[in-house]
């Protein structure tokens, strides 16, 4: 396995976004690692820290497709999905695909949808595919919805359905920036000028085979144990939640792999796992983000950790 080939792909992405993006490059890693795991990204964080634009600047680093759509409370799921017209033209009806019909998806303040435009999402994130009017339409590869939400504001809000929130691969909160990140964002051209002069950093080969190549790196029996280890402790929380699903915990065992290969390694320690579990398990436990990532750091610091083999 060429190892080499990972982290250049990483630095790549990374590089390219931190052109627009001062400060978080460990966020821009994240996402990183769900698209190569073919996962969902919900950002929650406060309004101007820059959640639009990463996702802007990801969609530019990476190539493809992109769409943003504005979540308010009057879309509905054929904005999303697209519809079937009468062609006065050609005497026929015709699909005209909704913005789902991109490799990347913007969903702009998501929570803001009805609940009935929300679930239009669940097929195509989890199935790869929409249904019109009984017609099954695939959707490109890669495909990658990122979704933003405000946690503070609740007027005109409808929360996501825990089975949708169990769709998404990870969540993340920017946070705000250091003073000095901060003064020289203040002084320095607009991110939305230099979001435009960004050219794809990675090829469509790459992230083919990275997508791919990842699942060669090896999890050890000790590690896998690890892991199932903090699976169990979230189902044993109470009956006020039901834990932590095998769809999650998939993700976690996925996103350690390309970690462990963004690291240049070609397998998983409990370290990778440890650090993976609050941003991939957090938003599977509670709807507040960082009551989540609290519950999954006390767990953390219950589970044994494996020591290493000799």
């Amino acid at each position: 396995m060429e190892l080499s080939r990972f982290q250049r792909y990483r630095d790549a992405i990374v590089g390219s976004c931190g052109r627009v993006i001062v400060g978080k490059e460990e966020a821009v890693a994240l996402v990183a690692t769900a698209f190569v795991c073919s996962g969902h990204v919900l950002l929650e964080d406060l309004p101007g820290t820059g959640k639009t634009m990463l996702l802007r600047a990801f969609a530019k680093t990476v190539g493809g497709t992109f769409r943003r759509v504005q979540f308010t409370p009057d879309l509905l799921p054929s904005d999303l999905t697209g519809l079937h017209f009468f062609d006065q033209k050609e005497g026929e009806f015709r699909f005209r695909p909704g913005p789902l019909f991109a490799n990347i998806v913007l969903a702009d303040e998501i929570n803001r949808a009805t609940p009935r435009t929300q679930s239009s999402l669940l097929e195509a994130m989890e199935e790869r595919q929409i249904t019109v009017d009984g017609v099954t339409f695939r959707l490109q590869e890669p495909f990658l919805v990122m979704a933003t939400q405000n946690p503070l504001e609740s007027y005109g809000t409808f929360p996501l359905p825990d089975a949708q929130v169990d769709r998404f691969f990870l969540r993340l909160s920017l946070g705000r920036m250091t003073r000095e990140q901060e003064e020289s964002v203040v002084v320095r051209r607009s991110a939305q000028e230099i979001v435009e002069e960004l050219v794809p950093a990675v090829r469509p080969e790459e992230t083919e085979w990275v997508r791919r190549e990842y699942a060669r790196v090896r999890v050890s029996r000790p590690v896998l144990g690890y892991l199932m280890d903090i699976i169990e402790a979230t189902r044993a929380l109470g009956p006020q939640t039901a834990g932590v699903s095998t769809r999650g915990a998939i993700a976690l065992y996925r996103a350690a792999q390309v970690t462990a290969a963004f690291a240049g390694r070609d397998y998983v320690i409990p370290e990778d796992v440890k650090y993976l579990a609050p941003h991939v398990l957090g938003h599977r436990l509670s709807a507040g983000a960082a009551e989540g990532r609290e519950i999954v750091e006390r767990i953390l610091h219950r589970v044994a950790v494996p020591l290493e083999e000799p």
